[in-house]
């Protein structure tokens, strides 16, 4: 009797994803070092090639990666002059973390710990208390925000060691729950316009002879978004945010150190069936499924009791090719949400994890409309979304 034959492509293997540089040179990395610099009791310098500054400034441009910065010279001038001193003067990249998307990251640069601690492992995740997704952008649900992220930041171990600590960003974020649970300590100053806000970061600086402030611009995400990083919106506030930069350098004290960095890269992708495929279409990626989660590039897939094994074997052999599929225990194992993972976190990590390796897409058009539309997206493990900068100027 004949073998059956294998209908699909060989998967690829989990090992071959490039895991971000938990502990060594994330953005999970970046304030402990800087804090550890400034003699914050209990912070470790993670990112060897930086060098301490009394000062310490980290202005984050929501949706920048390394190679779209890299790719615009001619819209963002200054930065594009300050790529040589990414990372300490190396020249080279950081990592955002896995997935590279914005409540994850940003939780991880406040918190100084990689998602697999800090609890907020994607998009939208399964909150294993009430069963529900979870939407750790909006904070949708409502959660208690300190018991679903009980560690304290790096911005309120830097105040209470007396370093003057301030964030100047939108004043809509000055009461979510991802700011407080992220980003607090110390003191929260909003200002609508960049302008403002870079006059105000750079005042901030001044105030201690120890300060760490933290700056936030968002519309480069935005635009990519919704037209593409390829489109002239887009440029268009590349343009801007590279003279905020400028504006902001040029203010800096003495004794002051700015690190230009993002959340996550993007990529667009194609409006066709073979880029995206549509969960909501497709009754192989939908058999067994109970919840879809995460986003396009960064999938949490949890699975009806029982048929958790063979979820994972269907989406293996549709998405195989084209997409790192693993267990939770084999993304765990392999270190995409950090060096370990707390118990607490364990089952908010899909059954089935998927991350994009292709310029490919699991969109679901009718549960998550708005979503399915992007032109610009991001969350996985490939470089375009996952590095990003890590520029300075130093006074």
């Amino acid at each position: 009797m004949a073998l059956p034959t294998w209908d699909h492509p060989e998967p690829l293997a989990i090992d071959s994803a490039p895991v971000p540089e938990y502990g060594a040179g994330s953005l999970a990395d970046l304030l402990p070092t800087l804090a550890a610099g400034m003699g914050v009791p209990g912070m470790t310098t993670a990112i060897p090639e930086l060098t301490e500054a009394d000062r310490n400034c980290v202005f984050l441009i929501d949706g920048l990666g390394w190679e779209q910065l890299k790719a615009h010279p001619d819209e963002a001038p200054f930065m594009s002059s300050l790529l040589g001193s990414s990372r300490g003067g190396t020249g080279r990249p950081i990592t955002a973390g896995y997935p590279a998307t914005t409540a994850s990251s940003l939780a991880s640069v406040g918190t100084g710990l990689p998602p697999g601690a800090h609890g907020l492992p994607g998009y939208t995740v399964r909150n294993p208390r009430t069963g529900e997704l979870m939407n750790q952008l909006r904070w949708s649900p409502w959660t208690e925000p300190r018991a679903w992220q009980p560690y304290p930041t790096v911005f309120q171990l830097a105040d209470a060691a007396g370093v003057h600590t301030a964030q100047v960003t939108s004043p809509t974020f000055q009461n979510t729950p991802l700011t407080k649970i992220a980003l607090s300590g110390g003191t929260f100053h909003g200002r609508l316009s960049g302008e403002e806000r870079m006059d105000l970061a750079a005042e901030q600086l001044a105030v201690g002879d120890r300060s760490l402030v933290y700056t936030y611009y968002a519309e480069v995400d935005g635009k990519g978004h919704r037209f593409g990083v390829d489109s002239d919106p887009w440029r268009g506030q590349l343009m801007y945010v590279d003279r905020l930069v400028q504006r902001l350098a040029e203010q800096l004290p003495p004794r002051a150190a700015l690190y230009i960095t993002a959340d996550h890269g993007m990529i667009d992708i194609p409006f066709d069936e073979q880029h995206r495929i549509d969960f909501d279409e497709d009754w192989e990626l939908r058999a067994g499924v109970a919840l879809l989660g995460g986003e396009a590039r960064a999938r949490h897939v949890y699975a009806v009791p029982g048929a958790e094994a063979d979820v994972l074997t269907c989406w293996r052999e549709v998405l195989g090719e084209q997409f790192w599929v693993a267990s939770r225990d084999e993304a765990i194992a392999a270190g995409w949400f950090g060096p370990q993972v707390d118990e607490r976190v364990y089952a908010r990590i899909g059954d089935v994890v998927a991350a994009a390796c292709d310029d490919v897409l699991i969109v679901a058009t009718e549960r998550e409309p708005k979503e399915s539309a992007m032109v610009g997206n991001h969350g996985s493990m490939a470089p375009v979304e996952q590095h990003v900068p890590l520029l300075e100027v130093r006074t």
